[in-house]
């Protein structure tokens, strides 16, 4: 399985286009780790204090997340104001073309009700995958 994923990656995203979706960006936050706080700082010009007071909280793991959806660098093209500063969750999402999609099967289910390509990924492992029986 985990040698499809590349191949079933781009043929996904070969027929779903992401700006005319953006669900993700609308539906969920990116975990944004220190790195990509000082970098998106640095970017906007601004105090990492004040960009996570300005857009971020805490969630339950501890993880700096989105204060509300949509995504706050969400533009109304359904571009991404940060595109190439982006946290590396969004860089990675939606984890179609590596092991995360396997190993976290719950992410994965949550991800196949948002991402239209998630879901593609997922049907064609499934048409794929011999049923044991």
């Amino acid at each position: 399985m985990l040698r499809q994923l590349p191949e079933l990656h781009e043929e996904a995203f070969s027929k779903i286009d992401c700006l005319s979706c953006a669900r993700c960006c609308k539906n969920h936050s990116p975990r944004f780790k220190q790195p990509d706080i000082k970098r998106i700082a640095k970017v906007l010009r601004i105090k990492e204090g004040e960009l996570v007071e300005r857009y971020l909280k805490l969630d339950e793991d501890g993880d700096y997340v989105t204060q509300r959806g949509p995504c706050p660098f969400l533009a109304e093209d359904n571009t991404c104001n940060i595109y190439d500063d982006r946290p590396s969750d969004c860089a990675r999402y939606p984890y179609t073309d590596e092991d995360v999609l396997l190993k976290r099967v719950q992410l994965t289910l949550k991800n196949a009700t948002v991402c239209p390509a998630t879901f593609y990924v997922l049907e064609r492992l499934r048409m794929t995958t011999p049923n044991p029986a």
